[in-house]
């Protein structure tokens, strides 16, 4: 087991969230709890349908040291899922939509999922792998031959909570990267963790009569950071199952929204939506941005005219560093991602691992009391992913480099790892090389990040091609796109003479990218 050893925060947390969660349901049943469409429930029945879901998945032998996989749009019962799962003592696996039907499987195979809950929309998506999986599966809002139906499942189910005991070390989610090829990596979460992040609840106001807005999908820890406090402070989630900026606004106004979590594609097409001014939003009091960096001129854009805090977090799914930048009170940091969080260390080191001296840029690595457990299964994956400071606490190690400025503030500059981030998911450029790669007419390749109006970032293939061949770009970027998950597919192709590389043979990813970020807006 690869030693990791979180700092203890100031205030250790006592109780999972399973239990405070609990809590919230017995001191007021009748308050609203979710609302999704036109479906309202109260936190009494959401209780109930917890300890259904719960009971279900007991009485089907699936409890502790399990894990259950979720593939669907966001719902009610996604939601009595991700509750309920963990009531059970068992580890939630939501499955990305925006992966390929071959990753999916991987992450099937990769986390061993006793059970698979599948919606209606993404039939087709699972329909590839679907019948080889050796697992209960449970139909949300369909019926199909092989699989269970939900509210049947539910219907069938004890009311009463299980009282499972769930230990701080126990996994409470296991979200996967969206790869296309290779072998997926498991970001592990435990009980511990989770709780230690909900001393956000009090203070960004999660427990006083928040509502809060909610259209990022629930696979990801962007969605998962504020679906959590608001459910621990006892107040009201609002989920979108399909973002659309203009209904977004319809929502918040209708809802009476209060909080809300976005990534800064959907700031950038909210604040384009031609009448944003004649919609009623002043009742929201914290907006949160993360994912990706949000720019400056967005953010002045949002401070302006978009009412409430705006908080911006800079980390990883992984955890460890962590930074805060509460740009209403700091507008003239707005080029950075704030400082770091209370009881977060971070440190910057040059590729020697050695720490830079203050001012310079470096590798960004962090450590707090919000740390994953680490890759599921994978120890070598996990030891590679930490830096170690002269004492020997473990740092995680972002791949992102920065700075600090002279007021401890940090500024991101170029990524170290091929990360493209397009509409806040995260997307591996190695995955989109080696699809190319193996077309037969590609004898070079590279996948980078190019600026885009829609995502703020989207996936451009760079290609040397066989002497002799007739194919086009467009046909080379439509054979792999075929290949890639939605999220995935690249915008573009372009055949290059030969591709830059350093002495040692590294192709140069920065010197192509030059071009086409240099006259971007900071």
């Amino acid at each position: 087991m690869v030693e990791i050893n979180p700092p203890m925060p100031e205030v250790a947390p006592q109780e999972t969230i399973v239990e405070m969660i609990r809590v919230r349901a017995q001191e007021h049943p009748e308050k609203e709890a979710l609302v999704c469409g036109d479906t309202r429930l109260t936190w009494g029945a959401f209780d109930t349908r917890v300890n259904r879901v719960a009971n279900a998945l007991i009485a089907r032998g699936i409890g502790r040291g399990d894990n259950v996989a979720v593939l669907s749009p966001n719902s009610i019962p996604y939601a009595e899922l991700f509750i309920g799962i963990t009531r059970a003592g068992a580890c939630i696996t939501p499955l990305s939509t925006m992966a390929s039907p071959e990753a999916l499987e991987k992450m099937m195979a990769d986390c061993g999922a006793r059970a698979l809950f599948l919606a209606e929309q993404y039939r087709d998506l699972a329909a590839p792998f679907v019948d080889r999986l050796d697992c209960l599966k449970v139909a949300i809002d369909f019926a199909a031959p092989g699989f269970e139906d939900y509210e049947t499942m539910l219907a069938g189910a004890e009311t009463t909570d299980p009282m499972v005991e769930i230990d701080m070390s126990d996994p409470v989610n296991l979200i996967y990267s969206s790869g296309t090829t290779g072998t997926p990596k498991g970001i592990l979460h435990n009980h511990w963790m989770r709780a230690a992040q909900m001393d956000r609840v009090e203070a960004n106001g999660y427990a006083d009569e928040a509502r809060t807005l909610l259209s990022t999908p629930l696979y990801s820890n962007t969605t998962i950071v504020a679906f959590l406090p608001t459910l621990v402070g006892g107040s009201t989630v609002v989920l979108m199952p399909k973002f659309d900026a203009r209904e977004y606004l319809k929502l918040a106004e209708r809802e009476k929204i209060t909080h809300t979590m976005l990534v800064p594609v959907q700031y950038k097409r909210i604040m384009d939506v031609p009448e944003f001014d004649s919609f009623d939003l002043s009742l929201m009091r914290m907006k949160c941005s993360t994912s990706a960096p949000l720019r400056a001129d967005v953010k002045a854009d949002v401070l302006a005219r978009f009412p409430g805090k705006l908080v911006e977090y800079y980390g990883l799914t992984e955890g460890g560093g962590v930074t805060v930048l509460i740009a209403d009170e700091t507008p003239h940091k707005l080029h950075t991602v704030g400082q770091p969080a209370p009881n977060c260390e971070i440190r910057l080191i040059d590729e020697a691992g050695k720490e830079v001296a203050k001012g310079q840029v470096g590798e960004i690595c962090g450590r707090s009391p919000t740390m994953m457990a680490g890759y599921f299964g994978r120890e070598d994956l996990t030891s590679d992913y930490i830096w170690r400071d002269a004492a020997g606490n473990a740092y995680f190690r972002s791949g992102d480099m920065g700075s600090f400025d002279e007021d401890g503030f940090l500024v991101l500059s170029d990524r170290k790892k091929d990360m493209i981030i397009s509409g806040g998911l995260n997307i591996y450029a190695n995955d989109l090389e080696l699809v190319l790669l193996a077309d037969p007419d590609v004898v070079d390749a590279a996948a980078i990040g190019v600026p885009s109006d829609a995502w703020g970032e989207t996936p451009l293939g760079l290609v040397v091609v066989r002497a002799g061949t007739s194919r086009s770009a467009d046909d080379i970027r439509d054979a792999a796109n075929a290949k890639l998950g939605k999220s995935q597919r690249l915008s573009g192709v372009e055949i290059r003479d030969e591709l830059p590389r350093s002495s040692i043979g590294k192709i140069l990813k920065r010197e192509l990218r030059v071009p086409y970020w240099e006259k971007q807006p900071a």
